[in-house]
């Protein structure tokens, strides 16, 4: 399965969102900071919602 992450940059944040191929929302719109601490966020919930075979699409 292919997990698609979605987000809109920004200068201070990002909004993300992430979605399977079936069109299954993982992770509804949260809001990342635009640092270390903000990315870590966003790996943990990528994490959370695939599995070791998915591939993973950012955009």
């Amino acid at each position: 399965m292919v997990v698609s992450v979605g987000i809109d940059v920004a200068k201070d944040k990002h909004d993300c969102f992430i979605q399977n191929s079936e069109g299954e929302v993982l992770a509804d719109v949260f809001t990342i900071s635009n640092n270390m601490d903000g990315f870590h966020t966003l790996l943990e919930k990528i994490q959370a919602c695939i599995a070791p075979q998915d591939k993973i699409r950012v955009g």
